[in-house]
């Protein structure tokens, strides 16, 4: 089987997988204890911790570890508006944010705070002149993906923070999960002051997530109990899962300029496949990922495309792993202006390491054979 759905999960370093083993071993006392064994895995926190400032180029700020991506954005987003909402409760975000993103900000408002919803164009990205205008002396908080976890439409990261450098007042963060080992991320020379990331997203285990809080930035924590992770995140600390996270950073980021080549090269081959497939219509447009490419067959269910294909040794997705199981049409997509039809009839391809051009090959021959069989078949199954 091959696997194109690397924005979901990504298969484990073998070093990781020893590494998080060796540890559970040998490091299994709790990091909080004042005894040797609890002082050692503290250390390899610590170790950890400095890994990432290192490898990321961070040092006007912290890295605190979390259980995911998900709990880094609520803590980032929540934690943020909660702790200065004295300030104003105006926050922005855009229409096409992660699940995680999108609903923190949807219980915001539930809470009495006033959000604006960027839109975006037919490519994905926000217009820096939109997010101006919607600025005001009561915006506490702006928050923007970097890579769109679905279409990988890249939004202006660097030309925001510069912008939001004249609003002192005004935080921001950035939804790295899909960036972070697999494009170039400037955390401080971009201006960004909360910044969220996943270690199963660039080959680490599941379970561990990174949030960078910039130095003199304040969070409200969610989880209360301990003093753990500078009080922003109570609760024991996986060490196993830390360490090998860390070791799984090192390695991304080691490999990262290699493998954005050899990205562009494999999405630029299937794109030729593509081409030659009209009933396919791409989704997005550049600035975007090498390592992500979208695509609709209006008139289709996206579940009947997904099991055709693994019918041929293809493992693909729909949408964002974690909104897969949702029947409704992409929020994304019908952000970018595509028809109910389209957006609901989305698939996505997310490459890997382990990718070679025979692979997308294959890719490009499946999908000849799913058109095939399912052009007979237009507009039946929806």
């Amino acid at each position: 089987m091959l696997y194109f759905d690397h924005c979901a999960s990504t298969p484990p370093y073998d070093e990781v997988v020893q590494t998080m083993m060796e540890v559970m071993k040998s490091q299994f006392a709790n990091p909080s204890s004042l005894h040797r064994a609890g002082t050692d895995a503290d250390k390899l926190i610590e170790r950890s911790r400095a890994l990432l400032a290192e490898q990321l180029r961070t040092t006007r700020g912290n890295w605190v570890f979390t259980s995911g991506g998900t709990e880094s954005n609520n803590l980032a987003i929540k934690g943020a508006a909660r702790q200065y909402a004295g300030r104003g409760k105006h926050l922005i975000t855009t229409q096409i944010e992660h699940a995680s993103v999108y609903e923190s900000f949807a219980q915001l408002e539930q809470e009495g705070y006033r959000v604006t919803y960027l839109p975006v164009s037919e490519s994905g990205h926000i217009r820096l002149e939109q997010l101006e205008e919607a600025l005001t002396d009561e915006t506490i908080l702006v928050s923007v993906m970097h890579t769109n976890n679905e279409i990988g439409s890249i939004q202006p990261i660097e030309e925001i923070g510069r912008l939001l450098k004249r609003y002192p007042k005004t935080l921001f963060h950035v939804d790295a999960v899909q960036s972070i080992g697999k494009l170039p991320v400037r955390i401080e020379d971009w201006g960004i002051d909360l910044l969220s990331a996943s270690a199963h997203k660039l080959r680490g285990p599941k379970g561990v997530g990174f949030l960078y809080v910039r130095e003199g930035v304040a969070l409200q924590p969610m989880l209360t109990g301990g003093t753990q992770e500078f009080g922003y995140r109570a609760g024991t600390q996986n060490v196993p899962g830390i360490v090998a996270s860390a070791k799984a950073l090192r390695l991304s980021i080691g490999a990262m300029e290699q493998r954005e080549r050899r990205m562009k090269q494999l999405k630029h081959k299937l794109i030729q496949h593509m081409d030659e497939l009209p009933e396919l219509k791409r989704n997005g447009a550049e600035p975007s990922a090498s390592h992500i490419l979208h695509f609709s067959y209006p008139g289709m269910k996206p579940e009947v495309i997904i099991h055709m294909l693994e019918q041929h040794g293809i493992m693909a997705s729909t949408k964002s792993a974690c909104s897969s199981k949702d029947d409704k049409p992409s929020r994304v997509l019908l952000a970018i202006g595509a028809s109910r039809e389209r957006a609901a009839s989305g698939v996505r391809i997310s490459f890997g390491d382990e990718h070679e051009e025979r692979d997308i090959d294959a890719l490009g021959a499946a999908l000849r054979h799913v058109v095939k069989q399912l052009k007979p078949l237009e507009r039946r199954l929806t």
